[in-house]
């Protein structure tokens, strides 16, 4: 089976969030199981082609938009040496600093960019000879994709035997855009209407992608069924969403993190290595972070944040609570992320107020990620909304407990610690406040002093598995379904050879 994954993003050549992360990592596990997966991105400014070896394969695509055919060159890498990924080079669209925004707002021609994109994966697709019996699209910078295929494309004897699988990472990001933009994607007057393109007069991308898509997944089980049932979630997509439910063609399929990368016991990244059976080595990971930092060399409790810097990942009422538990706690904080001017603004001052237990890192950078995961003793992640997110599932695999708000994919992974039967792997908030999420830190404070509590915890975090091993196989069950192409027989032939090693 053929499968070609559309992103804007995909670690390690480019990141913005957990899209990138899915992209990364997913492929090499469906490489492993026998699926011929191939990958394709937009060529960003920020990917280092020396470092990442990638090869100019002098194939070249011209897409067409409103009155002009532009040109797209083709180029060639490798994800982790074993999975082809092409990228598709234009500088006009592509050479930017940053991949979808600046701080103060999105780039304006976004809708050109993925319009260019959409289009420009297809015309990859036949200038490399990958006729894709699934293209996997993600997210709606790739949303019109299936849109194409059931439309301009719908004649193409290349694509005649190709479906679509469409993932929403994240509702909140729809790609809402004016009327005249349908026009500008190529597509004809008479499908602008609310059954197909059009949504309350105007053009939604995301919308575009569930409703043109053989089939639609999200990233964890709850998820979907928030995002098919609330307005608060899905955003106004909720009708479509509950329209492809019951079809049965939507499903939630919960993200895995890759534990090659994040692993305490090989990690590079670390100052020291460790498990379960020698977690004292944990200590010297929180003296390192503590250096990096330049806060005091002391047994307090250090709590950290990887996130993109966003309402959404709960930073509104994190900014809010933060002043009041610094105060009145003797505890550390790190954070390291970019995002949202106003809410980096306001993070400097507690910086300012509290230099001594408190900084702020605004960039995204791998090792000090590595080292904050490996070093804290608890993971911030109060998002609002979370599809599934990986850094609680990251921050279990290090022994760092996480605190998050009961939503999502967090509530399929977290659940809250019960000192009765000494169960749960983390701090659940079930209210998104100021006060319920500064009473969980004042808990998480008074829990780290308990040392018996604190070893019971962390060990049932870090026996959690969140491989994508079991979800990669799911991925492989509905791409033949979706498709017709029969795979479960071979894989099970697979899965029986290995377990007898």
């Amino acid at each position: 089976m053929k499968v070609l994954f559309a992103s804007f993003e995909c670690a390690p050549f480019a990141k913005v969030g957990g899209l990138a992360d899915v992209v990364g990592s997913l492929p090499l596990f469906l490489k492993k199981h026998g699926i011929n997966v191939k990958v394709i991105l937009p060529l960003h400014k920020k990917i280092d082609i020396k470092k990442f070896k990638i090869k100019n394969t002098n194939l070249k695509v011209l897409i067409p938009i409103i009155d002009e055919y532009i040109e797209g060159k083709i180029w060639e890498g490798k994800l982790d040496k074993s999975v082809d990924v092409y990228f598709v080079e234009n500088e006009r669209f592509f050479w930017r600093d940053e991949i979808y925004a600046t701080p103060y707002g999105d780039y304006p021609d976004n809708h050109l960019r993925f319009i260019f994109f959409s289009r420009a994966v297809l015309e990859a697709s036949k200038a490399i000879d990958f006729r894709p019996d699934i293209i996997h699209c993600h997210d709606m910078q790739t949303g019109l994709i299936p849109a194409y295929l059931k439309t301009l494309y719908r004649i193409d004897a290349f694509f005649q035997n190709t479906k679509t699988i469409f993932t929403i990472h994240n509702i909140a990001y729809q790609g809402l855009y004016g009327p005249e933009v349908h026009y500008m994607a190529g597509f004809a007057p008479y499908d602008f209407t609310p059954d197909k393109f059009e949504y309350y007069g105007k053009i939604n991308f995301l919308k575009v992608g569930i409703v043109f898509a053989d089939f639609v997944t999200t990233v964890s089980p709850t998820y979907a069924k928030m995002i098919s049932s609330l307005h608060s979630e899905a955003r106004g997509l909720e009708g479509v969403l509950s329209k492809r439910l019951s079809e049965g063609k939507l499903i939630g399929i919960l993200n895995g993190i890759d534990y090659k990368e994040w692993n305490p016991s090989i990690d590079e990244n670390i100052k020291a290595n460790y498990d379960l059976e020698n977690i004292e080595n944990k200590k010297i990971c929180k003296e390192d972070l503590q250096n990096v930092c330049n806060f005091q060399l002391k047994d307090v409790p250090l709590y950290g944040m990887v996130s993109r810097i966003d309402p959404l990942k709960g930073f509104d009422i994190v900014t809010k609570v933060m002043d009041r538990f610094l105060r009145e706690y003797d505890v550390q904080v790190v954070i390291l992320g970019k995002g949202y001017k106003d809410l980096q603004d306001r993070l400097k001052i507690i910086e300012k107020n509290y230099f001594d237990k408190f900084r702020v890192f605004f960039e995204f950078n791998n090792n000090l990620a590595h080292k904050i995961y490996a070093g804290c003793d608890f993971f911030l992640m109060p998002s609002s909304s979370e599809p599934c997110g990986l850094g609680q599932m990251i921050a279990m695999s290090y022994g760092t407990i996480p605190i998050v708000y009961k939503t999502g994919g967090l509530a399929d992974t977290v659940k809250n610690f019960n000192i009765e039967d000494a169960s749960g792997n983390g701090l659940v908030f079930d209210v998104y406040s100021e006060d319920a999420l500064y009473e969980k830190l004042k808990e998480s404070y008074e829990m780290f002093y308990k040392k018996d509590i604190m070893s019971k915890i962390i060990s049932n975090a870090m026996k959690e598995n969140f491989s994508w091993e079991e979800s990669s196989r799911k991925y492989i069950d509905l791409y033949s379904r979706v498709s017709g192409i029969i795979l479960s027989k071979r894989l099970k032939i697979k899965e029986k050879k290995k377990s007898k090693k």
